[in-house]
């Protein structure tokens, strides 16, 4: 029986989120991008970019198959991102205090949602503001 040295790529879940193991570090969110499919593993890699730009000392993990942010040295998550069969969904957490809002509610109260499509531009520079805004607020204890 012959073996590989290769490791096998990551299982898809329902609606194409990786199942990746839990861990603290850029490392495991970068697996995660690595291994979402199609189209949406350049948007993930772009929205990564731009909360590193926005955020330059961001703390990454990865949680429940799902990339996290916080502010180094703040407790608490600001915003994580999870793969949908025609979407990425961004969360963030206090998003109901953003100016102007995400624009998808959620059944928390705090949460907002911005849903990335392969066919609507991102608009990067209202993302980035929403961005450095989730970063000043608590994050969520997760």
């Amino acid at each position: 029986m012959a073996t590989s040295s290769t490791p096998a790529a990551p299982r898809l879940l329902a609606g194409g989120n990786p199942q990746i193991p839990k861990g603290e570090g850029d490392a495991p969110v970068q697996a995660w991008i690595a291994a979402v499919p199609g189209w949406k593993q350049q948007a993930a890699r772009q929205l990564d970019a731009l909360v590193v730009a926005a955020i330059p000392k961001v703390r990454k993990a990865v949680k429940w198959n799902s990339p996290l942010y916080a502010v180094e040295g703040k407790d608490g998550w600001f915003l994580s991102m999870h793969c949908y069969a025609r979407y990425i969904k961004v969360a963030f957490f206090r998003g109901a205090s953003l100016d102007p809002m995400p624009p998808e509610s959620s059944k928390s109260q705090d949460t907002r949602y911005l849903h990335v499509f392969e066919d609507i531009p991102l608009d990067t520079a209202q993302f980035t503001r929403w961005v450095k805004q989730a970063s000043r607020l608590p994050g969520e204890r997760m």
